[in-house]
């Protein structure tokens, strides 16, 4: 019988081992050597606050779960009631169409139809390919409506280093700006702060104990070879997220109740802040017959 999240699709590259699944086409785990630098949760369970999904045509939330297309209103689901927003986007709980599957890769499709609050369809894709050096994710999106559309793109990984306790980790982000958000609404309520001399400064790297995050950061600065990079490290090794420089902002995230694992942070990689399709920071917009590709990765770092 088919669990909640589908097939599972495993690939595997000598030591190196992750698990994506049909449904959302998430990744459920990634592993070295039988050790995890992802959080996962077993292949008989829904994904746990949103672990490993893929989150389009927009990350985060839109508030009222309303936004305008060329000044046309657009109502989408409630899919976050208590605060009435739009949550993550139309894909999280679709089953995706294996397109490839080898050893170690794996690659999905979806195209998201014309539908009330979303009229301008849209098909996406998403790679897994993992090799000796770690896990690399490559996204596609492509407009295959009459009309230009915005996007944004993120996912929601939920970063480990390896077997070490979360709050014996230090995290350092790339990011320069912390945007402020209305804590009862979580959307946007005023413009990005810098992060420089306060308590959301992590470009040199914070330890995490006593740390608190549902946060997003932007102004994310590649680093010489064109890479953003954020760390997790702990005193015997670390993981690194890697993203291209379209992934401008991060989501930070720190629940205390990760099931079977309780501290965790999650670290999402987005093209976009929460409430793009209302401000229009950072989304990207595709032509008729447009297409976008943006890769972000995992790999283990050694102490």
């Amino acid at each position: 019988m088919t669990g909640p999240t589908g097939e599972q699709l495993d690939i595997v590259c000598g030591a190196t081992r992750a698990v994506v699944t049909e449904i959302g086409a998430g990744l459920r785990a990634y592993e070295v050597a039988g050790v995890p630098y992802l959080e996962t949760f077993g292949e008989a369970e829904k994904p746990p606050m949103g672990a490993g999904m893929v989150l389009v045509p927009w990350p985060n939330r839109t508030a009222g779960a309303r936004w305008e297309l060329a000044g046309q209103p657009q109502q989408l689901a409630v899919t976050e009631p208590a605060r009435g927003n739009a949550i993550h986007g139309l894909t999280r709980h679709e089953r995706w169409t294996v397109v490839e599957h080898t050893g170690s890769l794996v690659s999905l499709e979806i195209t998201l139809d014309a539908q009330p609050g979303w009229p301008v369809p849209l098909r996406t894709t998403i790679s897994y390919a993992v090799d000796e050096g770690g896990l690399t994710v490559t996204h596609g999106v492509h407009n295959v409506g009459d009309r230009p559309t915005p996007f944004g793109l993120g996912t929601h990984p939920y970063l480990r280093a390896g077997v070490q306790a979360t709050d014996d980790c230090e995290l350092r982000l790339a990011a320069t700006t912390v945007l402020p958000l209305d804590p009862d609404r979580m959307v946007p309520s005023g413009p990005p702060r810098p992060v420089a001399g306060t308590e959301f400064d992590f470009l040199s790297g914070r330890p995490l104990r006593g740390v608190s995050l549902d946060t997003p950061f932007g102004g994310c600065l590649p680093d010489d070879d064109g890479l953003v990079r954020h760390t997790l490290r702990g005193p015997t090794g670390g993981v690194e997220l890697w993203a291209d420089p379209d992934f401008r902002w991060v989501q930070v995230y720190t629940p205390d109740d990760f099931p079977g694992r309780g501290r965790a942070v999650a670290i999402e990689p987005m093209t976009c802040p929460p409430d793009a399709l209302n401000s229009g920071v950072d989304l990207i917009v595709l032509s008729p017959g447009e297409s976008w590709q943006g890769r972000w990765g995992v790999r283990p770092l050694a102490a």
